[in-house]
């Protein structure tokens, strides 16, 4: 569930760019973000294992005033910029597939969610299965497109592990900073530490019980974020490998599409296709999910009606993606964007998940170790640092300009 937030379209907007723009050489900053990820989604885990609240509530019983309301209206923010990539993905894999416009697709985006949320009604492992069947299907369609784009091998494992100064770069760093969005993601950290509260009941002592809990945990995020970091590095590589080395510069998904069947053959562009469906429905499917764990936080209560909640939290969220296609906005242009914005509120969500899975009154023998602390607060300081980069460095871009 968990894993897919980090396959969505938004990834799939950010290392079409960067890979047709700079080849491999933003290959390592997917490396980077996925290992911040992956260490994120343990404190979140090990959060909701030790308190039994998720992130959200943990903000709302830590922060009950002005400053709670402050974090979680950001949350909010992250929601509706996620939201706006997985209903722009949904709605142009439709439109290659079925020539369905776009405004169009995007309205047709609120059932498919919602069908898939019905089956919870038969159990959340059904919502959980057909996710899985979709990551399959993104997985092995990448598997296919990096067959067919042949990429050079030495050079990818090269890139993946060394960084290089690309990112001094204004628009490299924007993007580079849409990939720290896209991989990181707030809504997946409200999301993990609430699903793992549904799975924390065994038999035997309390303590014994978290720490054997933990440990399963453990090694379910680090593989399933080992696997969405392969997706997410497969997508750069094939743009690098089919756009870059061609001299191509990919400046909407549609062109990826329209190009990959000339240069790769049909199925290589039809692929391409069904993988961002695919892609788009399961990545809303958990957005929502994470929106109705803020919203009931938000308001200190669990809704009575949670279908209709789930109803006007993807309403809420479909608008501005729809105006923004009405006023004739580029796609890939407000994908990368949307996830620039997740990176800028990023700090809102990690600084609280490391103060309090440092807290040893909260936590107990879940509390971060101090290797854990050091590492968690300088993953932190690395976002807000190139969060405040990109800052600055936008402003003295726009005072060139005047």
């Amino acid at each position: 569930m968990v894993s897919v937030g980090y396959m969505d379209p938004g990834n799939w907007a950010t290392s079409l760019e960067a890979g047709s723009r700079y080849g491999y050489d933003l290959l390592w900053v997917i490396t980077l973000a996925s290992l911040i990820a992956i260490l994120m989604q343990l404190l979140s885990a090990k959060l909701g294992i030790a308190t039994g609240k998720n992130l959200a509530q943990m903000i709302r019983q830590q922060h009950p005033g002005n400053g709670g309301t402050l974090l979680l209206s950001s949350a909010a923010i992250a929601m509706v910029a996620t939201d706006l990539a997985e209903f722009l993905g949904v709605a142009i894999a439709l439109n290659l597939l079925f020539d369905i416009p776009l405004v169009v697709g995007i309205f047709l985006t609120i059932f498919d969610v919602l069908l898939i949320l019905w089956l919870e009604r038969f159990g959340f492992r059904w919502v959980e299965m057909t996710i899985m069947a979709f990551v399959v299907t993104i997985g092995l369609g990448y598997v296919v497109e990096l067959w067919l784009a042949e990429p050079q091998w030495a050079e990818v494992i090269s890139a993946m592990a060394i960084p290089n100064a690309t990112i001094l770069d204004t628009t490299a760093l924007f993007i580079a900073m849409g990939i720290l969005g896209a991989t990181v993601m707030p809504h997946n950290l409200y999301l993990h530490s609430h699903q793992v509260i549904s799975r924390r009941e065994g038999n035997g002592d309390v303590k014994e019980v978290r720490q054997r809990f933990y440990k399963m945990m453990k090694w379910d995020t680090v593989i399933a974020l080992v696997g969405a970091w392969l997706v997410n590095s497969a997508i750069l590589i094939m743009a690098s490998a089919a756009f870059h080395e061609q001299g191509l510069l990919i400046t909407d998904i549609d062109e990826a599409y329209k190009t990959l069947g000339p240069l790769l053959g049909d199925a290589a562009a039809l692929t391409f296709a069904i993988a961002l469906l695919a892609s788009g429905i399961a990545s809303s499917t958990t957005g929502t999910l994470a929106g109705q764990i803020v919203f009931e936080s938000f308001f200190k209560k669990r809704p009575l009606n949670i279908l209709k909640i789930r109803l006007y939290i993807r309403l809420a969220t479909m608008f501005p993606a729809a105006l923004a296609i009405l006023m004739s906005a580029k796609p890939l242009s407000l994908l990368v964007l949307s996830q620039v914005v997740l990176s800028m509120q990023l700090p809102f969500a990690v600084i609280p998940l490391v103060r309090m899975t440092s807290n040893p009154h909260l936590m107990g023998d879940l509390t971060n170790d101090l290797k854990t602390k050091v590492t968690a607060w300088s993953a932190t300081a690395i976002i807000v640092a190139l969060n405040l980069w990109l800052l600055i460095m936008l402003t003295i871009d726009a005072l060139k300009a005047v």
